[in-house]
């Protein structure tokens, strides 16, 4: 008899369970649904070929958002190229080379610390050093330097993780056939961990284009088109601060909306680059 009820209270717990998480996943992608469903049904309509194509201009009455999505792609490319070396490059070292295993841990403990920041202190520390103290102009290059030092630490700590996950088996396999230190971590270790470095490059890209708090003290609230190197010291919006312009500052918010889509639809698609780049890498 107290087996049997037992087991019946065992499978109402298991039911009960159950329903919370299918519950919870229900909720959540009905959420994710709504919050992407609302964006687009305003968005979408807003779009048109002369916002992605032209710049704002009061004279002629315009608003554009070319130098945005052009800015927010210098920001993205200039930060990943500077970051992607130095960060999987550290977590190489701490996790393949470093021998002072205390020094590892502060290490770990610091970025770990950094990645919960907020990223307004990012930008204030990003304009008063790279600005005031070495007198560079707002524009990509301080915008891209201060997103270096914030994204840092999450593409140092998902490196590690990933190459932690990586059996020691592999690495005594390698050495034991005569392969060298490097050239086990280049042909053993980063291949069996490309998925983690995909991963990480993911989160710092989606950061990147998200990112707008830091880059107001830095890329500046400019709206007019310039070329890549001009743009390196001259103030430039990327998107997100262009959708703050916009909804606050000039009420449009139909262009908001339309800024927030194309934002959606941005990070979509690098993403998808990535995924694809990693499979590549992986192969």
């Amino acid at each position: 008899m107290e087996n049997k009820s037992l087991s019946a209270s065992r499978r109402f717990y298991d039911r009960t369970l159950r329903a919370l998480l299918y519950l919870s996943g229900f909720i959540t992608c009905a959420l994710l649904v709504l919050i992407i469903g609302y964006i687009f049904s305003r968005g979408v309509p807003n779009i048109s070929w002369e916002l992605l194509t032209s710049q704002s201009s009061y004279i002629k009455d315009t608003i554009g958002i070319l130098p945005n999505i052009l800015n927010t792609l210098y920001l993205v490319l200039l930060s990943m190229v500077i970051v992607l070396p130095l960060g999987v490059g550290a977590a190489i070292y701490l996790t393949e080379y470093a021998t002072n295993r205390k020094l590892v841990t502060i290490i770990e403990f610091a970025t770990e610390t950094l990645t919960g920041i907020p990223s307004i202190i990012f930008g204030l520390v990003g304009m008063l050093f790279f600005i005031q103290m070495m007198g560079w102009q707002t524009g990509v290059l301080a915008g891209s330097m201060t997103l270096v030092v914030m994204i840092l630490p999450t593409i140092v700590r998902t490196t590690q993780e990933s190459l932690k996950t990586v059996p020691d088996s592999y690495r005594e396999g390698a050495l034991a056939l005569g392969a060298g230190k490097w050239h086990m971590v280049r042909t053993v270790v980063l291949p069996n961990s490309v998925d983690g470095i995909v991963t990480g490059c993911i989160l710092a890209v989606g950061r990147i284009v998200g990112e707008s708090a830091a880059l107001l003290y830095t890329a500046g609230f400019g709206l007019v088109l310039n070329d890549f190197f001009t743009s390196l010291q001259s103030s430039s919006a990327s998107l997100t601060v262009a959708l703050y312009v916009y909804a606050s500052e000039r009420g449009e918010t139909a262009v908001a909306f339309a800024i927030a889509t194309i934002l959606m639809l941005l990070t979509l698609l690098i993403n998808l680059s990535a995924n694809l780049v990693g499979r590549k890498l992986k192969k």
